[in-house]
Parts: structure tokens; sequence; C-alpha cells
């Protein structure tokens, strides 16, 4: 079969959605059946990024085929060049790993992958105009598609929920967890303390995200308790105010790159997930694969993830995301009980055996071909 992949954002400075297409395609080419078939990623722009990702597939004895569609607007390109492509050469799939799908040939075939409704879930975190640019485009693709995937049972239920969608065309297939690089330095932070100890927040800067929640539970810690800890906020777009007293004691890193944030999380004392919303939540993941306890929300997917099929305690302290009181508390039970916090990593140890990206690429290889 011939099986086009579009691809139309940049993969070079990756969070959530960027990790998952970078991490899905190398691991992809790996996959005995792979080589079955052939894989055409359609693409704006040939970056370096995609070169590296079709040079890995040769190395593993399949190849995918780059092609560049060049469109001279900043817009449309989906839509209309993307369209004229799949009309001009008949692809029997398109598989979409984000944004819409443009037209297509009645006969070729439509797999999506949705990571999560956040937009009807916090409608109010949303302008107008975006929500329901969001709206339009999620439920466009889940209607349309023949197949769709998803990162867990809680965005299968949420499509169900708000679209009607057939429950037997939604597949759950799990994000990974890449490995650390071998080697770790230090966490790159300017010396405040003798022991340099910190609490980590790692992702995007979006409200529903809770990082005011994050700010005002780290605040009653610091009133509450005195403890010697900063809050170090990673991640693009994060730009909330923060109070006076907290200037020396909160730093915003902006975006870091991949050894940088393993460091940081290696290094931190705990992880702090307080997101409203996720579809999945991969830095939970990342900060349990390098042994750091995680306090992380009890709403949407999260439970999902720390919990397991078969495991009576999770593996991280849920919180009521909006309760910054609540996530305060979480998170000074790891700081006094050290028996806990090592409990914590073990079980999270344990856990995030059970997502890996072959996996992840195998199961959606699968789906994708069957």
């Amino acid at each position: 079969m011939k099986v086009a992949i579009s691809i139309n954002i940049p993969l070079e400075r990756r969070t959530g959605v960027e990790e998952y297409i970078y991490r899905l395609l190398c691991n992809l080419s790996t996959i005995d059946g792979f080589k079955n078939h052939q894989f055409f990623i359609l693409t704006p722009q040939i970056t370096e990024t995609l070169k590296e990702i079709a040079e890995k597939s040769k190395t593993n004895n399949n190849e995918y085929v780059l092609k560049q569609l060049n469109w001279p607007f900043k817009k449309f390109w989906t839509i209309i060049r993307l369209g004229w492509e799949m009309y001009k050469n008949e692809y029997d799939i398109l598989f979409v790993p984000a944004h819409i799908y443009p037209y297509l040939r009645k006969k070729t075939k439509l797999i999506v992958t949705i990571q999560g409704l956040e937009f009807e879930k916090l409608p109010r975190m949303y302008s107008f105009f975006k929500r329901t640019l969001l709206r339009w485009i999620t439920k466009r693709n889940a209607k349309k598609a023949n197949k769709i995937i998803v990162p867990s049972q809680s965005t299968k239920n949420d499509l169900i929920k708000f679209y009607q969608i057939d429950a037997n065309k939604i597949f759950i297939v799990y994000h990974g967890v890449s490995d650390p690089p071998s080697r770790l330095g230090d966490t790159y932070l300017p010396a405040h303390n003798s022991d340099n100890k910190y609490i980590l927040y790692l992702g995007r800067g979006d409200r529903r995200k809770n990082i005011k929640g994050l700010i005002r539970a780290f605040n009653t810690l610091k009133q509450n308790y005195q403890i010697p800890h900063r809050l170090i906020l990673v991640g693009p777009n994060i730009g909330y105010d923060i109070p006076n007293s907290l200037k020396d004691e909160i730093v915003c890193t902006g975006y870091v790159n991949d050894e940088r944030k393993w460091s940081l999380l290696k290094n931190a004392d705990i992880f702090v997930f307080p997101s409203f919303y996720e579809g999945f939540g991969i830095p939970i993941l990342e900060a349990q694969k390098i042994g750091t306890p995680v306090v992380c929300s009890s709403t949407s997917s999260m439970p999902e993830i720390v919990y397991g099929p078969t495991n009576s305690e999770p593996s991280a302290i849920l919180i009521n995301p909006y309760k910054p009181s609540e996530i305060a508390e979480g998170i000074h039970k790891i700081i006094r009980n050290q028996a806990f916090s090592d409990e914590l990593v073990k079980r999270g140890y344990e856990n995030v055996q059970r997502f890996s990206w072959p996996k992840c690429a195998k199961e959606t290889l699968d789906i994708i071909t069957a």
C-alpha cells in the first residue's frame, strides 16, 4: 500500500504533539511490517529533522520518501496543496497525526490521531474563535476518519460523549517515553543555596496547564513550611505574573533542549504536573523514567497513566488541580517523608515499563495497514 503521512508542523522544538510525531516516525521504520508498504512524508518544507528521520529509516533497510509540496502562502497548504497531491497521486491511506485533512478521493482511507478535547472540557480557557476553530477541525476529522487513534481511554470517552463517534473506530494507543542520555550534567541553574533544591514543572504555558495554581501552591509552601526549594518552570510561553515576594524563588527557563530537560528532571526533588486536562501527559512518564517522584492532577487521562491496569496504588500523588492548597500538601508530603518519596520512585519505575515508543509504533502500524 501507498501510505501518505501529512507533517505540516516543525519538529525541531518539541513539546507533546511534536514529540509524539517525531518518536512515532523514528520508530515506525524499525517495525518489520513497514517494509511491506511505501511510506511518503508529505510536508511544506523538508527540514533537517525530517532528513534525519528519513536517513535513520535507511539504516533499518526501510525508507521514507520525503516529498516537499511547495506552496507560496502561509495558509491553506493542507486544504489546497496537499489536497492537490492526494488527488493527483493515488495514495491508499492518508495518516494525519496532527491538524486537518484535505479533500480526498473516495477510495483513500483516512486515519487521524486526536490527542484530546481540552477545548470542549475547558471552554472558558479558549477564545470564541479558537474554540470554534478547534471544534470544527476535530469534529470534522473524527466524523470523516475511517480510524481514529487516541492516546488514552479518557480521550476516547470524550470523543464519544461530545461528538457521538462510533467507539469501534477509535483505537487507544498509548504514547511512549524515550530513554535519557547516558550522561547528564548539572542543572545549569544559578546557585541559590548549598543543596540547590528545586521543584520542577515541564510543559507549555497554556492556561489549562494551571501554572497560576502551581505558583499559589508554591507560595503556600514558602509561607507555611519555609521550604528551601525554588520552583523551576520549564517550557515555551510561560509568562505568568510572579509575586514580588517570589521573584528570587521562581525561575522561568523557556524552552530547553533534550539534554538539559533530562538533567533538570533528574536533579529535581519533585516533578509537579497540575494540568486541568491532558490527553496523555508524556512529562509524567519522563520524570518517572529518570527516578523523580511525581505530583499530578486527578483529572482526564492522568489517573489512567499513573495507575496501570493492575496497580492498587498510584505511582504518583494525585491532586485536585482546582485546589492550590491540595497541590501544596501533595508536594509537602514528598518533601517531609523520604521513605514515601522513595516508594513513589519505585512505583514510577514499575509503571513506566508499560510504555515505549516501539510498542506505540507497532500498534499504530497495525492500525494503519490492517
